[in-house]
């Protein structure tokens, strides 16, 4: 017997005893409850921190590994009388294990009235990579192997799809890739009945219509309601000690007219301690509630750079809480939130004006397709010689780099990786950039074995790779596998399916992921996918004339 989605969800509730909280939407550019009460987010950042190194390309600091927190029932059991404490009623979580169990926390939360505010990326190799961005099959199946995983909770306010991916103006081609993320995780939710609220996390910059940060929240914000953000996150530390209403002049004037719900997905200045939490009043009051609905503080647990509120023992028992927990809580217990304007009078959903390209901010409206799994699965299958075989090192990603970079360039004479590149700043997407790093990686090893003449030395790379003896032999045999592969698989926007979880890694390639959660989302492909491949074929039969041989 088929049950409906609304009734599965029913009895997954019940199963783990988790009584419905308040169902929480969006009405015009706020948040409303069930009731017709305005909810603001008064939360707290709720991850223990990982390893931490600066990216060698950009110096912006990001993790290396993670801990998930809603994985840890006896911790959240341990940490709720505290959560109760400072009156929140959300935690933001940075990352899970989707094959993990979550329903002790998942519960407790729930009854404690407190959502979750999860993001969907995984340090490392499970997120879109500012450097060079892409939305591949890898990204789409761990992403959605989180919100499967957690769709039976009544408690999870909205998932993030980026956090911090842009972070200077020279990355904001990393845009189209961040909503056409958050399209493909607003498809599959509504698939499934589920009203939760996609959202992304932003790297504050400098104010003005001009700059970076305002234009990508308007862009984010932009075009259709399958493609804009549901609700906005601005990671702001603007106001530092016992600051004033002018730290956040410029913000509030930038989103006074922003369509979407914002909110601050982070706050809590160190430069000038102690955190005296002055600019809750302020944030949750008259001064920017128009603009703002709340905010989310950071962080319950303790940084290596100084922030955290708490100290847990060492054998993970007890809780110690600090001066700026204190502090935090009296802000936070004397906030009232200001029921207005009404859900009747807060106006329709609409969009905002999609910007124009600038010195500051060049991304393209047309987004990248729906990544496919079919397509490259019979790449895979069909036309390679030779493949990627090291996938359980530790250093996989400075691997997978330094190999395709050397492929790449040894076989650019005919076209090279040119049909695996996507290009966010001019809309341009190649046929096969939906696929993931490593099997991109085999894409071009198997070029460059094949245009070295098949010689077992050129499929060697010290070990990594291995020769596929039922592989195309000839560049007629290759070139026909891919027009076959890009030909046979649909093109368009489609709505993935339900993925078969495994456990996730965070080992693998920079800016992709080597989580191969699923091979189930037999998506959409690129368009015209075929015809680019017959192109690029025909041009190189006339590049080469017909020799495919390296000397």
């Amino acid at each position: 017997m088929k049950f409906s989605n609304g009734f599965a969800a029913a009895v997954a509730l019940v199963s783990i005893g988790v009584s419905a909280l308040p169902k929480v939407t969006r009405t015009g550019r706020y948040l409303y409850q069930e009731d017709g009460n305005r909810f603001y987010i008064k939360g707290i950042a709720y991850q223990q921190q990982g390893i931490v190194t600066s990216n060698g390309l950009t110096d912006f600091p990001d993790p290396t590994d993670y801990i998930d927190p809603l994985a840890n029932a006896n911790g959240c059991n341990r940490d709720l009388p505290y959560l109760k404490q400072l009156g929140v009623n959300t935690i933001r979580v940075y990352s899970v294990n989707s094959a993990l169990n979550h329903d002790g926390c998942m519960q407790a939360l729930s009854e404690a009235g407190i959502y979750v505010i999860l993001d969907l990326a995984l340090p490392v190799n499970g997120s879109i990579d500012r450097v060079s961005p892409t939305w591949t099959s890898n990204l789409l199946d761990l992403y959605i192997g989180t919100v499967h995983a957690f769709l039976k909770y009544d408690n999870v306010l909205a998932y993030n799809v980026g956090n911090d991916v842009v972070t200077a103006a020279a990355e904001t081609d990393s845009a189209p890739f961040i909503k056409a993320s958050a399209r493909d995780v607003k498809a599959y939710l509504k698939s499934k009945g589920s009203s939760v609220l996609v959202g992304y996390s932003s790297t504050d910059g400098a104010d003005g219509v001009t700059d970076w940060r305002t234009s990508l929240a308007n862009y984010l914000a932009c075009d259709t309601n399958g493609t804009w953000i549901d609700l906005y996150g601005l990671n702001a530390y603007r106001w530092c000690g016992d600051g004033s209403i002018s730290d956040y002049s410029g913000i509030i004037s930038d989103f006074q007219n922003y369509p979407i719900p914002a909110y601050f997905s982070e706050f809590g200045c160190i430069k000038t301690p102690p955190r005296l939490w002055t600019e809750v009043p302020v944030l949750f009051g008259e001064q920017m509630a128009s603009e703002w609905s709340g905010g989310v503080a950071f962080s319950y647990f303790p940084t290596t750079d100084g922030y955290g509120m708490v100290t847990i023992s060492s054998d993970g028992t007890s809780v110690t809480t600090s001066d700026d927990f204190a502090r935090l809580q009296t802000q936070y217990t004397a906030v009232s939130f200001i029921n207005s304007p009404a859900q009747h009078a807060a106006g329709r959903n609409t969009q905002a004006k999609c910007p124009s390209n600038t010195d500051a901010f060049h991304a393209s409206t047309t987004l990248p397709r729906t990544p496919v799994n079919d397509v490259c699965e019979c790449l895979e299958k069909r036309a390679f010689g030779c493949v990627f075989s090291n996938t359980s090192s530790n250093t996989t990603s400075a691997i997978v780099a330094e190999l395709m970079e050397f492929a790449c360039s040894q076989t650019e004479w005919v076209g090279g990786c040119e049909i695996l590149t996507a290009n966010g700043a001019n809309g341009t997407y190649g046929a096969f950039s939906v696929c993931s790093p490593t099997t991109k990686l085999s894409y071009a090893l198997s070029m460059y074995y094949l245009l070295s003449g098949n010689q077992a030395a050129a499929c060697d790379f010290s070990g990594n790779a291995t020769i596929i003896s039922t592989g195309p032999t000839d560049i007629d045999a290759r070139f026909n596998a891919e027009i076959s592969c890009g030909t046979k698989f649909p093109v368009g926007i489609k709505v993935p399916i339900d993925p078969t979880p495994t456990f996730p890694s965070t080992k693998g390639q920079t800016g992709g992921s080597n989580n191969d959660l699923t091979k189930n989302n037999d998506a959409a492909g690129f368009v015209d996918a075929g015809d680019a491949l017959f192109t690029i074929f025909a041009s190189v039969m006339g590049l080469a004339g017909g020799m495919f041989v390296l000397l």
